[in-house]
């Protein structure tokens, strides 16, 4: 088998009525189109609640995008999201065409006290982009991303995908952090903190934001940055969706050549301690343009494997140079890295993460690299998990601790323990098996990446020094927690 092609299957194998649309301004639907009756809804604080069929069709009317209703031949296409654990059923959900149309949305959720869930990508892990019988705020037709050279700047709408953000881009020989699936939605991924493969170089996606527009509680359409309210600018990178519904978001982009040292390295799972054993006190002194971390998986055929994916941001020379280490450790399956195309290594987790698999997933933050940890890795392994991981150090780590809202400059590495299946019927089994498996490292690790964990400690603990200026702000901006469904920070 060609080796590059093992890498990737290896890894792609490691994780599958009767009212109609309401027309909005412009359109040219039938008066007849609107809600026959009322509908039910839910408050913020759970409360059910009558949402008029005069102000659903008013809502309707208001917007250039249209509003869907259960019945709607749109309206379960609308509302699926990524992970196929969350099956919910929005009472409304606002398919907005601009930031007029996602004000006009939240001001009638906020008027109502109704639920809201924001929908970038639809690629929350836990489910938070959708909710029962409040209003979906759907950003999925909002995803416009352009590139230019000369200014080094992109710009993305809030329901644009990293591939997209990848593509123009690149195609402007540039680049900027973004993640490591490549169907990820901007918006919820840039709003957590964004850790992706060149971050060790240019820091996270937060650390190249260099402006946004958001649509805060009140309904205002505001355009932030350092200097334009740079209080609400500071929350918004790595404070999540706390603050308002980011409808853009603008990123400082690098020269770049798309053509890197990258691929996969692949070990037999009875080497798994000699790798993660030399992987701990190697990696300590890796340059910034080396990225390379550890995941463990099992293939198709049901062989555990460990492997290390690489990115190395520089003359490929060097590159190979610094890697050739880790390629004389033990004796490797598969040995795919060479130099190729950088979309080749970003889009290689796309099948295994692909929509519609039913997945759970837990993380830590890793500080140090201890043989503790290791021996909690190795002595925990499980064949219906995969461990994953997204590195930092190098670029993260010299951002200053409250620069940004992102909690966790000084961590090496944070560690995703990850199931995935298709039948409903093996939820209690890999949920209590993943859970299981992150108990065992757990106590090597601290804090958590909001964006993936279903079930972390409240927020207070995990922003630390930040948190408080953090609940300041979602005072200011949002005193009555419309946006709560998020690794919640309270307002003061």
């Amino acid at each position: 088998m060609d080796r590059r092609k093992f890498c990737r299957t290896a890894v792609a194998a490691s994780v599958a009525a009767a009212i109609p649309i309401l027309p909005g301004c412009g359109k040219k639907a039938p008066v007849a189109t609107q809600a026959d009756t009322s509908i039910r809804g839910i408050s913020l604080d759970g409360a059910e609640i009558e949402l008029e069929k005069a102000a659903i069709r008013e809502l309707g009317e208001s917007m250039t995008g249209p509003v869907l209703l259960s019945g709607h031949p749109d309206y379960d296409g609308a509302r699926t999201i990524w992970n196929g654990m969350h099956d919910k059923r929005p009472a409304l959900i606002a398919r907005c065409l601009n930031a007029e149309d996602v004000s006009e949305a939240v001001t009638f959720a906020r008027e109502r006290e109704l639920l809201v869930a924001v929908r970038g990508g639809g690629h929350s892990w836990p489910g938070k982009s959708i909710c029962d019988d409040g209003l979906m705020v759907d950003l999925s037709q909002m995803n416009t991303v352009t590139a230019d050279a000369e200014t080094q700047r992109a710009s993305a709408q809030g329901g644009a995908l990293l591939s997209a953000l990848d593509a123009a881009a690149l195609n402007k020989g540039m680049v900027t952090t973004a993640g490591v699936v490549s169907h990820t939605g901007v918006g919820g991924y840039t709003l957590g903190g964004g850790f992706g493969r060149l971050n060790r170089k240019y820091g996270l996606t937060v650390d190249n934001v260099t402006g946004a527009q958001i649509v805060t509680a009140d309904g205002t359409v505001r355009r932030i940055s350092a200097e334009e309210e740079p209080d609400l600018f500071w929350a918004i990178r790595g404070g999540g969706g706390n603050f308002g519904v980011a409808t853009e978001f603008e990123y400082q982009l690098h020269p770049f050549d798309r053509n890197v040292l990258s691929g996969s390295i692949v070990w037999p799972v009875e080497q798994l301690r000699d790798v993660l054993e030399f992987y701990a006190e190697w990696s300590a002194g890796l340059s910034d343009e080396m990225y390379v971390g550890p995941t463990i998986a099992t293939t198709p055929d049901g062989v555990r494997v460990v492997m290390m994916d690489v990115v190395y941001n520089g003359d490929p020379a060097a590159g190979e140079k610094e890697l050739a280490p880790l390629r004389a450790i033990g004796s490797p399956i598969m040995d795919g890295v060479t130099v190729q195309d950088y979309t080749v290594l970003q889009t290689i987790n796309d099948v295994a993460f692909g929509h519609g698999v039913r997945s759970y997933a837990k993380n830590g933050m890793v500080k140090e690299w201890t043989q503790g940890l290791v021996n909690a890795i190795v002595e925990s392994d499980d064949p219906r998990i995969f461990v994953a991981n997204h590195v930092a150090g190098g670029a993260v780590k010299r951002v200053g601790e409250l620069d940004t809202a992102f909690p966790h400059r000084n961590a090496e590495i944070m560690l995703v323990i990850v199931s995935g299946w298709m039948d409903p019927a093996q939820d209690d089994e890999f949920i209590a098996a993943t859970r299981a498996n992150f108990k065992a490292i757990e106590p090597h690790t601290g804090g958590y990446y909001t964006n993936i964990d279903f079930d972390g400690a409240e927020a207070a603990g995990n922003y630390g020094p930040a948190y408080e200026r953090l609940r300041k702000i979602k005072g200011q901006y949002d005193p009555g927690n419309l946006f709560r469904l998020n690794s919640n920070i309270e307002p003061a």
